[in-house]
């Protein structure tokens, strides 16, 4: 008998696994992003050494494809090797709409080929000096040889006279052109940071209500979000999706509610009066606002969504703004952040982590768990579905404590190992700065309250990490995702112009 609850155990365990592996929200845009390579080089080489040229295009090739495996359209500017060279390719490089310049220095080049860009240009540039070889052959060496791995010769001249002009670069990557880890997790992230940068500067964020009462910390003025971010926040009304809500096509909230119940458990009430079974009409009323939020969202051509409303008692307005909490996860795990709380500034932050592709949970602080040396992590929603550890719970909830309203919870934790979270604090003189954690994620019980929730770990400890956390200045909520990744978000900080603390030692 032990032996087969044992199995019956193990077969539990194993389809959860299996269900998280294959648990997937479809993103609604595809991944991508315009990225400019150029060459630098010197002209004078080219006369001195017959074939050089072509071992510099060579090189540009192999550097090329390694960018174009990480979902980006690459336009090849070819070789800058005088003055005159660079700045005719300006015009090109203006209208190519760059989110970022990738700059191969293939060889020395004088910073007169370099100049233009950082003069002209708007996009961040990062220098990349990838030589081919390990050493010089130094028994064999010859002039030609050197040249082929002078990539690093004019890094320091070229960022001396990016400073002098005020515009410093965003990163240089220094490594192999090839059989290099390090410098391949670099592409990567670099192509990764201008998916963030393509979209946040085309997105067009609905702001809709006002500030949950009395939230301080949550103000923001959409102006300094587009001016730093790129992106237009429109402002919205509740009585544009009301009759969206009203009158929905009945196929599609049947196709809804069906979607719904695919994707979520919805077990017996545990211990909280608060909870019970998710009822007819909560299914109902969460699968109409789902369904009038896409609606919505199609009709103002939105990329993402924040909102704190209330309604008055008993109308149908309060009934549709509060119960967004399952059609705003599935559209957050779609790509399209949705932030309650009228949280702004978090939706930029959730719309950072899904870009990046290691989710963007709104979530705050719960409960420290002083034994397991945790804190719990999580939110009432939204939530990013595709990193919950297995498949999430609805709840009914006879009311959302803080808030007005009743309806259906989400509830799940994420999936365990690595995470990272992101606040997008405002500093004193009004610039934004971003506040970074990595942690871990761990399996642990938690409360069955219609939340999501996590228990996190973070080093040195607990008490230590909330500490520093809390003197950083953050916004109390935040984004999180999975996997370690302040690397990423240190080089979008760099791009952005935003100043990056990050509270917890980075992952080696």
């Amino acid at each position: 008998m032990k032996k087969n609850i044992i199995s019956i155990g193990c077969l539990v365990i194993c389809l959860s696994s299996c269900f998280a592996a294959e648990l997937r929200v479809e993103r609604r845009k595809p991944l991508t992003a315009n990225v400019g390579v150029v060459s630098v080089g010197l002209d004078t080489y080219w006369k001195q050494c017959p074939g050089l040229l072509g071992d510099m295009i060579k090189k540009e090739d192999v550097f090329v494809r390694k960018c174009e495996a990480h979902q980006v359209k690459v336009t090849r500017f070819g070789m800058s090797d005088n003055p005159v060279a660079a700045k005719a390719m300006i015009p090109a490089m203006k209208a190519a709409d760059l989110d970022v310049l990738f700059v191969d220095m293939v060889t020395y080049a004088t910073s007169s080929t370099f100049a233009p860009f950082v003069r002209e240009l708007n996009c961040p540039i990062v220098l990349f000096a990838l030589q081919p070889d390990d050493k010089l052959d130094y028994e064999h060496a010859t002039i030609y040889k050197q040249l082929l791995n002078d990539d690093l010769c004019s890094v320091p001249e070229f960022t001396g006279v990016a400073e002098r002009y005020g515009k410093p670069v965003a990163d240089v990557v220094i490594g192999k052109l090839e059989g290099d880890a390090r410098a391949d997790e670099e592409i990567r992230q670099w192509c990764a940071v201008a998916h963030v940068l393509h979209d946040l500067r085309r997105a067009r964020i609905g702001l809709m209500g006002h500030v949950l009462e009395a939230m301080y910390d949550m103000q923001v003025d959409p102006t300094a979000v587009s001016r730093t971010f790129g992106c237009h926040v429109t402002l919205c009304e509740p009585d544009e999706i009301v009759p969206l809500y009203q009158n929905p096509d009945a196929a599609a909230v049947d196709a809804m509610k069906k979607r719904i119940l695919s994707f979520f458990d919805t077990p017996d009430p545990v211990s909280d009066p608060w909870t019970e079974k998710l009822t007819a009409h909560d299914l109902e009323v969460a699968a109409k606002a789902a369904v009038a939020l896409e609606g919505f969202a199609a009709k103002r051509n939105l990329d993402g969504f924040a909102y704190y409303y209330e309604g008055q008692p008993g109308t149908v307005t309060r009934e549709l703004v509060t119960n967004f909490i399952v059609g705003n996860s599935l559209l957050t795990a779609a790509g399209f952040p949705m932030c309650g709380e009228f949280d702004l500034k978090n939706c930029v932050a959730m719309m950072i982590f899904d870009r990046l592709e290691i989710g963007g949970s709104f979530a705050e602080f719960h409960p420290i768990d002083f034994e397991r040396d945790t804190v719990l992590v999580g939110h009432d929603g939204p939530h990013h579905l595709n990193i919950a550890q297995s498949k999430p719970v609805l709840r009914s909830l006879k009311k959302y404590h803080g808030k007005p309203g009743k309806g259906a919870g989400v509830e799940f934790n994420i999936k365990e190992g690595p995470i990272t979270m992101m606040s997008l604090g405002l500093k004193r003189d009004g610039t934004f700065k971003f506040i970074v954690a990595e942690g871990e994620s761990l399996k642990g019980p938690i409360p069955p309250t219609g939340n999501t929730n996590t228990h996190g770990r973070f080093l040195p400890d607990v008490r230590t990490f909330l500490r520093r956390w809390s003197l950083a200045g953050p916004t109390h909520h935040f984004a999180l995702g999975i996997g370690h990744h302040a690397a990423e978000l240190k080089k979008l900080g760099r791009a952005l112009g935003i100043e990056v603390e990050i509270v917890t030692p980075e992952a080696k």
